[in-house]
């Protein structure tokens, strides 16, 4: 990714710098929604900002390059220098040509004609990539960071964090989560701290360098109602004549990160994961398209569970077009896969999250489901099902086939994320703590309701087959919690403590909370005036510790005054902030992350 040609095609088209931009949510009323193209420059205005895009460019060289599935055997190269990906050369012919230039003139075609009506909000870029939550180019690793206050000495490793961050301006429709997956990496070596940015070098995002735009459809943003099934009939035209080849993988790894088995794994649903590495400056680079040597055949959902006690790592697979709808499976300690567990469902159903216990997965099957004839209607495909009742699953994690699972009704339930899970044998149930989002689609399709994510515990009793659920903070102290983690040394046991983004006002983060589980107390640490983040990452200082809350938190925080972003610090005791690490780039809004200790970092794959 270091590579020249690599940074040639960096996305330097955002003008980033807003003016009064920390007064105002980027998902307030816009206005017009209208979009002027100009012939050699590209301009989208809006209240916000105005994002200036260069000139797009046919494709000047039939290069394409296509990244391994399975890990190359390393070569040595200099600890400073991130490794070129391999390219594999293919010429176009005379009948690929044509094609190329007829179904381009068909996409402008559409293109000119969706602009002729307003894009929701949920798929309008101006809305969706607004402010901070704009792209930025990558940043080589660079050293020496200035430092506020005192790093702790357990700190030592480095902090990797995934997000959203599209290369290439939006033709059309465009969602935060379609973006193409960035990894931002903070490493601490003996009190000296680094930063970097990469893109994950997808096989999507690969091919779309080698046409210089965007080709791939936008599973959010674009794939709605007619313009969406015209969009994905001209994917499959250019994949007839291989124009571009979608069979190694269409994902863009943007959401999940796992270190499992000596390996980085960036992840998204709609694909297997990838491998990145961290270099020994603290740069990064993609390995590859990782199927656990060859035992992974379907996709893999972001957020896989990693037990601390097995050390298994816990994972679903969906569809949305064919049955099996949902598997399980779950890899040991080695990174040997188990068989499939087909799960049946009546109709493809969202699974984001899931959780695990000491002994059992928990799967929840909600109401948010896929149904691809809406598309016909000029729908969106992704619908909320009010007729549906949302359950949960509980299956044994050693199950060898799903004739066991128990499913126990939770009506009008939706948990975009699922925070912890545990056994309670005296009560016959399982515990489940999650956020419930209301209303359940509000994410994906634009409602005038007002979200609301309600931090709650969802009681599954085994023996009656009953579930009870209740908010865990008052009504009267009522915040939006989305995005965080309870310690993940206690992950799958009982925990009294959950940290988590107050995602307010929404959908940015103004700060995290420290929720007590049993007693429904809230400590909360803000930002301040203008200044938000993202996702808070619980850090154990000793995982021997006899405290649960013993550790640090660690989060990006940028501040929309100043344009600047840091790295923040915080005691999970007491909450109050150790140190910051001021950073060389502006880091945007994102999804998930982990830390990887230096011990580890030296056995990596």
């Amino acid at each position: 990714m270091a590579s020249s040609a690599a940074a040639a095609t960096t996305n330097t088209w955002i003008n980033t710098k807003l003016q009064n931009s920390y007064s105002s949510s980027p998902f307030k009323d816009l206005g017009s929604n209208s979009i002027t193209l100009k012939k050699k420059r590209t301009t989208i205005s809006c209240s916000l900002q105005t994002l200036p895009f260069p000139k797009q460019y046919q494709p000047q060289s039939t290069t394409t390059t296509l990244i391994p599935t399975k890990e190359p055997k390393p070569k040595p190269s200099p600890p400073s220098e991130t490794k070129p990906l391999p390219q594999q050369q293919k010429k176009w012919n005379l009948l690929q040509k044509a094609a190329a230039n007829a179904l381009d003139f068909v996409e402008t075609t559409l293109i000119s004609r969706e602009r002729q009506h307003p894009l929701p909000k949920t798929a309008d870029p101006r809305v969706q990539i607004a402010g901070n939550f704009a792209p930025v180019p990558e940043h080589p690793a660079t050293q020496s960071l200035p430092v506020t206050g005192k790093i702790p000495k357990c700190i030592d490793g480095v902090y990797v964090r995934n997000g959203a961050n599209p290369l290439y301006e939006p033709v059309a429709g465009h969602h935060f989560f379609d973006g193409d997956g960035m990894v931002h990496a903070v490493k601490f070596t003996n009190g000296s701290v680094s930063y970097s940015c990469r893109f994950t070098e997808t096989h999507r995002l690969a091919q779309e360098k080698a046409l210089g735009r965007p080709v791939f459809p936008k599973a959010i943003g674009e794939l709605h109602g007619h313009s969406g099934i015209a969009r994905l009939l001209l994917f499959y035209a250019r994949s007839m004549f291989g124009i571009v080849d979608g069979t190694h993988g269409m994902g863009v790894a943007n959401a999940g990160l796992v270190y499992f088995n000596n390996r980085l794994l960036a992840m998204s649903e709609d694909d297997i994961p990838y491998q990145v590495r961290v270099t020994p400056n603290g740069d990064l680079t993609t390995v590859c398209r990782y199927d656990f040597n060859g035992q992974l055949k379907s996709t893999m959902i972001a957020h896989p569970k990693l037990d601390p006690v097995d050390n298994n790592l816990y994972a679903l697979s969906y569809d949305v077009v064919q049955k099996p709808y949902l598997k399980y499976f779950r890899f040991d300690s080695n990174g040997v896969k188990s068989p499939d567990v087909e799960i049946p469902l009546a109709a493809p159903t969202m699974m984001h999250d899931f959780a695990i216990t000491e002994n059992f997965v928990v799967v929840p099957d909600q109401q948010v489901v896929f149904k691809l004839a809406e598309m016909i209607r000029g729908g969106s495909p992704v619908v909320y099902n009010k007729e549906k009742v949302s359950r949960f699953g509980v299956l044994s994690k050693n199950a060898s086939d799903a004739s066991g699972i128990k499913w126990i009704d939770a009506p009008d339930c939706f948990c975009f994320h699922l925070w912890n899970a545990w056994e309670e044998p005296e009560n016959d149930e399982v515990v489940v703590i999650g956020s419930c989002m209301t209303p359940a689609d509000s994410i994906f399709n634009e409602c005038d309701e007002s979200l609301k994510s309600v931090l709650s515990e969802i009681r599954l009793n085994l023996k009656t087959g009953k579930s009870t659920r209740r908010a865990i903070i008052k009504e009267s102290e009522h915040v939006n919690l989305e995005a965080g983690m309870v310690n993940r040394n206690k992950l799958g046991r009982k925990t009294q403590f959950a940290y988590l983004a107050l995602a307010e006002p929404w959908p940015k983060v103004s700060g995290f909370a420290k929720v007590d589980l049993f007693s429904g107390e809230v400590k909360k640490y803000l930002y301040g005036e203008g200044r938000f983040g993202g996702e808070p990452l619980f850090l154990p200082r000793d995982p021997n510790s006899e405290r649960e809350d013993d550790g640090y938190i660690l989060t990006f925080v940028h501040d929309e005054k100043e344009w600047k972003s840091e790295l923040q610090i915080v005691n999970a005791m007491n909450l109050k902030l150790e140190a910051s690490i001021k950073l060389p780039s502006r880091v945007p809004y994102g999804f998930h992350g982990t830390f990887i200790h230096s011990n580890d970092l030296r056995k990596q794959a």
